[in-house]
């Protein structure tokens, strides 16, 4: 078997299976794990997966640049945030992570929503400027322009002191046994924390992100209350999250 024919072999076994693992795939296909190893280490390289240890998993698109981002899945994510407005009730305190998902639960809020909205990213806080009804407020710290959010010491204090009902979760990959992942060590660290003090936490998700993984952990599965999914999402997609106690929900 040829190089590329091998790499096409793991690529489309990532996509099926959600992750390679190097000595059985050296067996099935009678090579050494050099082989199998060097093949990964090169993929990853060109950034086609993401190497574990004993194999590979997929890796999420969507660690492009925020401005990038805007343009994926335009219309999914409209439907996923319609889903994601349903869940906030008057009186609640919500928390918002960055993210352009996240930003189509502001714009599909009702009319008259009364609740206070705390977010560490500029663009979710300047989304809600017309809701007068809502009480904003800003969690400082740096600017981490890669994902238009705050990150550093003085955000973690300023969450420290926060105790939320809601969080909405931004995740780059959300796979079934990687769990929840993104693409930075630091906004990961924060994520975790905000997850920490809110009662509940959902994660809007889009076709591209599940089964995907992304090089830093923010929390396993256990971690979120709801999974929002497109509505084309195949039932074996939905039932490996399912099978760990995450409640699914597509998004109509």
């Amino acid at each position: 078997m040829l190089t590329s024919q091998r790499k096409r072999l793991i690529l489309d076994l990532l996509a099926r299976d959600g992750q390679v693992v190097a000595k059985q795939l050296s067996h099935e296909l009678e090579l050494s794990e050099d082989t199998i190893r060097r093949d990964l280490r090169e993929l990853a390289a060109e950034g086609l997966l993401l190497r574990v240890h004993g194999g590979a998993m997929p890796v999420s698109p969507t660690t492009v640049p925020i401005h990038e981002r805007r343009g994926i899945a335009p219309d999914a994510k409209v439907a996923l945030g319609k889903v994601g407005a349903t869940l906030i009730e008057d009186g609640m305190t919500v928390v918002f992570d960055g993210g352009t998902s996240n930003l189509e639960i502001i714009r599909h809020l009702p009319a008259g929503a009364r609740f206070t909205a705390i977010t560490h990213s500029p663009s979710i806080a300047v989304a809600l400027e017309d809701r007068v009804q809502v009480d904003v407020m800003i969690i400082g710290g740096r600017l981490f322009r890669h994902s238009m959010v705050t990150v550093g010491a003085l955000t973690a204090e300023m969450i420290s002191r926060i105790r939320a009902d809601l969080f909405f979760l931004g995740a780059t990959g959300v796979h079934p046994t990687a769990g929840l992942t993104t693409g930075d060590m630091e906004e990961a660290a924060i994520k975790r924390q905000l997850v920490s003090c809110s009662a509940e936490t959902a994660v809007l998700a889009t076709n591209d992100k599940l089964g995907a993984v992304s090089p830093f952990q923010i929390g396993g599965l256990g971690d979120i209350a709801m999974l929002i999914v497109e509505s084309g999402v195949a039932d074996e997609r939905i039932a490996a999250f399912a099978d760990r106690g995450v409640s699914v929900v597509r998004a109509h």
